[in-house]
């Protein structure tokens, strides 16, 4: 080439090779971890994130913590992908997940600083993670995941979410109930229930709702209230007068021509009430807008109907009553219409919700969370939706393991155990895979108040003595205990996916030796 550089990348690229490329990727990983390490644990803390525009979030749930960030650095995302996998995998856990792919990090960090290859702290990597998964398997309660057990599970999940001691222990009645409500012989049935919020009350007003609640008001005020035995009917159009497909003018030049105008709108409107009654139709759902004399019209015969629904709104409902969605009134048949023991509309504050319970409505449930502020019934949703993915979990993927971080421990105890038997650097892969499994019970002591290296030697000489120990935190600090005999129980699902999610994200990190990165 007669001594010319070749160029082969676009002169505005930026390019970050060898051990500045690995410490770039590395310090973004743990940064992006230790930002969410102070919310792990009953004793964790909130964070505030304000957005450009003033809207204000405040949760200690680590994928909202960390989606809420807007993380641009590539390496930096992939930890934020391991709390969205772990969201969507098991609902819980992410913080756990998130800090323990930090620390993998950091340990790789120190690793590479000895010279150990990359491949190397890969394969000792995966090789340690299998041996966690095992000991977390070790460690399921043989015991079968009976309604207490799942108790348990629901009221570990929502403790030092916001909810208070006290309310942890109701909502996990509610959670509970919702979930043996939808269980089936195939499993969990977790898309029939859902989460809605109110503001106004407190948590402890949370209530169980066998049906659906959408946020809609009766399109009159003459319409009742509230119908018992009620037929459905679900209406994908507007009732209303149908527009003419062309352009026409009419000349009225007598007051009769404007009286037959009329009373033909008029009839027109009737002829769809007549129809709904027809059929059978107690309640009626548009989607579309209804005419004000269609309204009075209903209103006159007792029916109640809501219109202008949601499309998301008009689907649950269907579902729920086992009503077919029309596409006009016309079309309408007896078959079509849902069934369901009552439909009702409340009032709170200001807001109107209607209600529609029992019946074939009850294959679907509601848990409707009240809050003081929206704030609260924002996080109080998120507790609730994490609490029931993990009851889900714990029924329909594998069991229950002890909480507290003691399983935690017990995995770091059996990959060191089995690290002696590994031969060559590899061995310094595995026990650094224990040692960033350790800093779980770590930061849930430094969270609870205690020193956390005394925890840690505290709960390695209990777990020696007596196979089990955990953290548990008591008044304003914590103690070295059995977390069974106190009730914090975790899914097992949890734990594997945590363990699963965080290896794969720091493995592909610690391989990057090169980042280009274009204009």
């Amino acid at each position: 080439m007669g001594g010319q550089p070749m160029f082969i990348l676009n002169e505005d690229s930026q390019r970050t090779e060898g051990k500045d490329a690995q410490t770039s990727n590395i310090s973004a990983g743990k940064a992006i971890s230790e930002s969410v390490r102070t919310t792990l644990g009953p004793r964790g803390m909130d964070k505030m994130l304000v957005s450009d525009s003033g809207d204000v979030v405040i949760t200690n749930d680590g994928a909202t913590i960390l989606e809420e960030m807007e993380i641009e650095h590539p390496a930096a995302q992939m930890i934020v992908e391991v709390a969205q996998t772990q969201e969507e995998e098991v609902g819980d856990g992410t913080t756990t997940a998130s800090v323990l792919a930090g620390e993998l990090l950091k340990q790789a960090e120190d690793l590479l600083d000895d010279d150990v290859h990359p491949t190397t702290i890969v394969e000792g990597y995966h090789e340690a993670a299998s041996l966690a998964q095992d000991a977390i398997d070790a460690e399921v309660l043989d015991a079968d995941v009976d309604e207490e057990t799942l108790r348990k599970v629901a009221e570990t999940s929502m403790t030092g979410k916001g909810t208070g001691d006290v309310a942890a222990e109701d909502l996990a009645e509610t959670v509970v109930g919702a979930i043996q409500h939808v269980e089936a012989d195939a499993g969990v049935v977790r898309n029939n229930i859902t989460v809605r919020t109110q503001t106004g009350g407190s948590s402890s007003a949370t209530e169980l709702v066998e049906g659906v609640i959408v946020d809609e008001e009766a399109a009159h005020e003459n319409m009742p209230r509230s119908v018992e035995n009620a037929a459905i009917a679900v209406v994908d159009n507007d009732v209303d007068l149908k527009e003419s497909s062309i352009d026409a003018e009419y000349n009225i030049t007598e007051v009769d021509q404007l009286d037959q105008a009329i009373e033909a709108e008029e009839k027109e409107l009737r002829s769809y009430v007549d129809k709904l009654e027809d059929v059978g139709a107690k309640v009626v759902f548009a989607t579309g807008d209804i005419a004000d004399r269609a309204k009075a019209f209903l209103a006159k015969r007792g029916i109640l109907a809501f219109e202008s629904v949601g499309d998301d709104d008009a689907k649950s409902i269907a579902n729920a009553t086992g009503a077919s969605r029309a596409g006009s009134v016309d079309d309408l048949e007896a078959a079509d219409l849902g069934e369901a023991d009552e439909v009702s509309v409340e009032k709170f504050s200001d807001d109107e919700l209607a209600f529609v319970e029992g019946g074939a409505a009850a294959e679907a449930v509601t848990v409707f969370a009240r809050g003081g502020t929206e704030h609260v019934t924002d996080e109080l949703e998120r507790a609730l939706n994490d609490s029931l993915d993990v009851v889900t979990a714990a029924l329909d993927q594998g069991g229950v393991v002890p909480g507290a971080g003691a399983t935690e421990i017990a995995a770091a105890a059996h990959i060191r155990d089995e690290a002696a038997s590994i031969e060559g650097r590899k061995q310094l892969a595995v026990e650094a895979f224990a040692d960033a499994v350790d800093v779980l019970p770590r930061t849930l002591a430094a969270n609870t108040g205690m020193d956390p290296i005394d925890a840690l030697v505290d709960l390695r000489s209990e777990f020696e003595n007596e196979g089990i120990a955990g953290l548990i935190s008591e008044g304003q600090t914590g103690i070295v205990g059995n977390p069974i005999e106190y009730g914090i129980l975790d899914p097992a699902a949890v734990k594997q996916e945590a363990v699963e999610s965080a290896t794969e994200a720091a493995t592909m990190i610690v391989r990057i030796d090169d980042v280009i990165a274009a204009e």
